[in-house]
C-alpha cells in the first residue's frame, strides 16, 4: 500500500526546506499510515535542519504531527481507522526504561527518534521519484508531508472533536513544558515556579504551573509581549532580563526566599548559571532546553552547598505520551491549558517562513495545515 506524498524536505545544512513529492512506502506491520492534517514547528526541528543534530540529509522532518489514521498494520492495536491521533516520541517498549514507566529516557531514544530509518531494518520509508533515499521516522513520523508511516509507539488517540490544528503541537513543544512541571518538578500549592524563556514550551510550564497551583509564575522573556501574554495565560510576574537583573528581580518578587522551581528552557550556560543563584533553599533547577553536545556550565559549590539544590535535566517532559497528552487535551477542552493562544499556522508550501518567523519571535508557534 505505497502512495505518494507531497513533503517538505531538509537538503542542505541550515539551507531552505524544498517542496517535493516523493514515494512513501508500504506499511510494516507495526505502524499506521497516517493522514497528516497539522503539524507544530520546533525549534528541535531547526537545530538537525542545521546540523546540530545527526539525522542524515536529505530529510523529511516534522515531530508535533496530528492526522487521522487511514490504515493500521497487523500488529497494530492502539488505534483503528478513522481515529484522531497526536503523534509524539518514539520508544522501544522493550527495554527497562520503558518497562519501567519512563519511556522518554528509552535506552534507543537517539536512533529510534533521529536515526532517519527505521530501527528494525534500517529502512526509509521515503524515496525521490528517482529512487533517491530520503530519512524518515524522524521521531517516529516524519510530520512535514502529507502522509506518514507512524510507528505504533508514536500514535496517541484523542477524541474527534477536538481541533488537530489546535492541538498537534502537544506531541513535544507542549509535553515537554508542561510534563516538566506537571510531572518532574510537581510544585506544590502555593509554592512559585519561574520559567526561563516564554517560547512555546516555556508558556507551556507557565500554563502547567497555574494548574498545579503555584500562587507564584515568574516569566522571562527578551520579548516583553511574550510577557504579556504569559501574564494572560498565568503568570503573576514578567522579567525581561536586558532591562533588570534577573537574580535580585526574582529574590525581591520572592521577599528575599528565592524561587523554589525553575525551569530553563534556552540552554545557554550563562543563563542557567545566573538562575542557580535564584533558587531558594533545597530549591531545584531544570533545563528542557537542547544544546550541543560538550555545552558545559559552571556552578557555585561552596556557598551554595548550604542550599541543597538540585540541578536535573528532563526529556519530553519525563511523559508517558499516550497517559499525559489525553490530559493535556482534557485540560485544553476545559479552558485551563488554552494553548491554541500560541498558535499561528502556515501551509506547506510556506514552511519557510513559519522556520524565519519561529526564530525572529515574530510567531510563538508555528502549524502547518494540509
Amino acid at each position: 500500500m505505497s502512495t505518494n506524498v507531497k513533503a517538505a524536505v531538509a537538503r542542505q545544512v541550515g539551507g531552505p526546506l524544498s517542496i517535493e513529492t516523493l514515494h512513501l512506502d508500504d506499511l510494516r506491520p507495526d505502524e499506521a499510515r497516517v493522514r497528516l492534517v497539522a503539524s507544530g514547528v520546533c525549534h528541535t526541528d531547526a537545530i538537525v535542519r542545521d546540523g546540530v543534530y545527526p539525522t542524515p540529509q536529505p530529510a523529511v522532518l516534522g515531530h508535533e504531527g496530528a492526522g487521522i489514521v487511514e490504515a493500521v498494520g497487523d500488529a497494530v492495536r492502539s488505534v483503528q481507522p478513522g481515529d484522531h491521533v497526536i503523534l509524539s516520541t518514539a520508544h522501544c517498549g522493550d527495554c527497562d526504561s520503558c518497562k519501567g514507566g519512563e519511556p522518554m529516557y528509552c535506552d534507543v531514544l537517539g536512533p529510534m527518534n533521529f536515526g532517519g530509518r527505521r530501527t528494525a531494518d534500517g529502512s526509509t520509508a521515503l524515496r525521490t521519484e528517482d529512487g533517491e533515499e530520503v530519512s524518515s521516522h524522524f521521531f517516529g513520523q516524519s510530520s512535514f508531508a502529507t502522509h506518514a508511516n507512524v510507528s505504533a509507539s508514536s500514535l496517541v488517540p484523542i477524541p474527534s472533536d477536538v481541533p488537530l490544528e489546535s492541538v498537534a503541537f502537544f506531541g513535544c513543544g507542549m509535553q515537554t513544558g508542561a510534563g516538566a512541571i506537571l510531572n518532574e518538578l510537581k510544585p506544590e500549592a502555593g509554592s512559585s515556579v519561574a520559567v526561563s524563556g516564554s517560547g512555546a514550551v516555556g508558556l507551556a510550564a507557565v500554563m502547567a504551573a497555574r494548574v498545579a497551583g503555584a500562587t507564584t509564575i515568574i516569566a522571562t522573556d527578551l520579548h516583553d509581549e511574550r510577557l504579556e501574554l504569559a501574564k494572560e495565560l498565568g503568570a503573576t510576574h514578567g522579567i525581561n532580563p536586558s532591562k533588570v537583573d534577573v537574580v535580585e528581580e526574582m529574590k525581591a518578587i520572592t521577599g528575599g526566599r528565592g524561587v523554589n522551581y525553575i525551569l530553563d528552557t534556552t540552554a545557554i550556560p550563562a543563563v542557567l548559571q545566573q538562575l542557580a543563584d535564584a533558587l531558594s533553599i533545597r530549591g531545584t533547577l531544570a533545563l528542557v532546553g537542547a544544546a550541543e553536545a560538550g555545552t558545559e556550565v559552571p556552578f557555585e559549590i561552596g556557598g551554595s552547598l548550604l542550599k541543597g539544590w538540585t540541578f536535573k535535566t528532563i526529556i519530553e517532559g519525563s511523559a508517558v505520551p499516550q497517559r499525559f497528552i489525553p490530559q493535556l487535551v482534557e485540560l485544553f477542552q476545559q479552558g485551563r491549558f488554552p494553548a491554541d493562544k500560541l498558535v499561528k499556522t502556515y501551509g506547506l508550501e510556506d514552511i519557510n517562513q513559519a522556520f524565519e518567523d519561529s526564530a525572529s519571535g515574530a510567531t510563538v508557534k508555528p502549524v502547518i495545515v494540509y
